[in-house]
């Protein structure tokens, strides 16, 4: 048999329907993870729908229990042919974000999967359970046509990715021996174009902090008060124009990379991101000098996600006591982001705001990850998808979101591949999520060919 049947196969199992179908029954699965009334969703999720569906495809599995936050559980499985094979590991998870069931437009329903067109609508059709079942429909179709894989496959599904990961790392230290493989290969996040195929080795990481001015008990008239009263709204909008001025530059030196490196300048040089009008990009917003691709993958950014101050829904006239903000940072690789913290309150003293207050978030830290582009599995990856596709793929050494990727790169000491099967305008983390047919089908297909070469010695020894 051939790898083209192997191909054809994958491909057959979403012109059959049988995609659609296997879809539909985990979409219909409400997986919010951020949902603590879900516990009984998450836990059938992966006992009734994902472990049947391995057993089907000869692993083992097992579930495993979140140090963490022990109501999202993680799902383990194995699928040893030979101890000398190659191993990968493949890594999705089966969580969602909230339903924003109200939000949706009519006619859908988050938990019922609907096609339009090309559409495939639903919450978790593009994030992430569309993409787990495109990887394992590729692997089904490559058993299907040579009754082995020829490599040996671990898998890992978990059920809080939406909240962070809380767990993952811990339980891939726990785990390491059983979850040891040479690479990952696994599948999130969008292209970077939807008529381009796309590899990334990675992510940049993030870091959340809440800053607060919290000046006195109450608050007081602004006529019998005002100039004789510190205003902690006024306070902290000139604290945060201390770390990030009115153009988005950050201006704490600790929180900017020292350079972006020459083979990243090199992938990104050639990478041109267009103005699709929906929002329209503010080209002069952010780093001076740099281009769009640099300023997303290359670089790092401070964003302010929230301001709070008084009541904004209804204004009375008055000096509030407190004012709150949520602040963001993305960064790269080579920052020491675990000092952050401590530069930005340094820069804040310096400044004259020694009172704003610095805490890090719930969800507060996720490390940057990056693999180099002549790592020999992504030259591996990138040489398999242009072979079935007839066209060269996008490397990213990093996207500009964040993925769990840490607990994989450096907890377990992989190089790491991702392979997106979804775009930029799916909707994911908001109503009307979808997945395109067109671009399932796509990913069936190479999926299925990079599964065929790791079993036919492509695979980096």
């Amino acid at each position: 048999m051939s790898r083209e049947e192997a191909i054809n196969r994958a491909a057959a199992y979403l012109d059959s329907g049988r995609f659609v179908a296997d879809l539909k029954r985990r979409v219909a699965h409400r997986t919010e993870s951020q949902n603590e009334e879900r516990v009984d969703e998450i836990a059938a999720f992966l006992e009734e729908e994902m472990a049947p569906c391995l057993t089907g495809l000869g692993f083992d599995h097992e579930l495993l229990g979140n140090p963490v936050v022990p109501r999202l559980p993680m799902l383990a499985a194995w699928r040893m042919e030979d101890p000398d094979l190659p191993t990968i590991l493949v890594y999705g998870h089966g969580d969602t974000v909230r339903a924003m069931t109200a939000e949706w437009r009519e006619g859908l329903s988050p938990f019922e999967l609907k096609q339009e067109g090309d559409r495939l609508y639903g919450r978790g059709a593009a994030d992430n359970k569309g993409q787990i079942t495109i990887n394992l429909g590729a692997l089904a179709a490559v058993l299907e046509v040579e009754g082995r894989l020829g490599f040996n496959v671990k898998l890992l599904i978990e059920m809080g990715e939406e909240m962070g990961s809380p767990g993952l790392g811990e339980v891939c230290a726990r785990e390491r021996d059983r979850l040891s493989a040479d690479a990952l290969i696994a599948s999130d996040g969008p292209r970077f174009a939807p008529d381009r195929p796309t590899v990334f080795g990675g992510s940049r990481g993030v870091a959340n902090f809440d800053l607060t001015v919290d000046l006195r008990e109450g608050a007081h008239h602004s006529g019998n008060w005002g100039g004789l009263l510190a205003n902690p709204g006024t306070i902290l909008a000139n604290a945060i124009a201390c770390l990030v001025d009115g153009r988005g530059r950050i201006l704490v030196p600790e929180m900017r990379p020292k350079e972006i490196p020459e083979s990243v300048r090199e992938i990104l040089k050639e990478l041109k991101i267009l103005d699709q009008g929906e929002p329209a990009i503010d080209a002069d917003w952010g780093e001076p000098g740099l281009t769009l691709a640099e300023k997303v993958f290359g670089w790092s950014t401070l964003e302010v996600l929230a301001f709070s101050c008084g009541r904004p829904e209804a204004p009375t006239n008055a000096i509030p006591p407190r004012a709150q903000a949520r602040i963001h940072s993305r960064f790269v690789v080579g920052q020491d982001f675990e000092g952050f913290q401590k530069a930005m309150e340094r820069r804040l003293e310096e400044n004259g705001f020694g009172m704003v207050r610095i805490t890090p978030s719930r969800i507060s830290l996720t490390p940057a990850t990056r693999l180099d582009p002549d790592n020999p599995w992504a030259v591996m990856a990138l040489a398999s998808i242009e072979q079935t596709l007839g066209q060269k793929p996008i490397f990213l050494p990093n996207v500009g979101g964040t993925i769990p990727n840490s607990a994989f790169a450096q907890v377990l000491g992989m190089p790491t591949i991702w392979v997106p099967h979804s775009y930029g305008s799916c909707c994911q983390h908001a109503p009307n999520e979808h997945l395109l047919s067109s671009l399932a089908g796509e990913g069936l297909r190479l999926m299925a060919g990079l599964f065929w070469d790791l079993g036919h010695g492509r695979a980096p020894r």
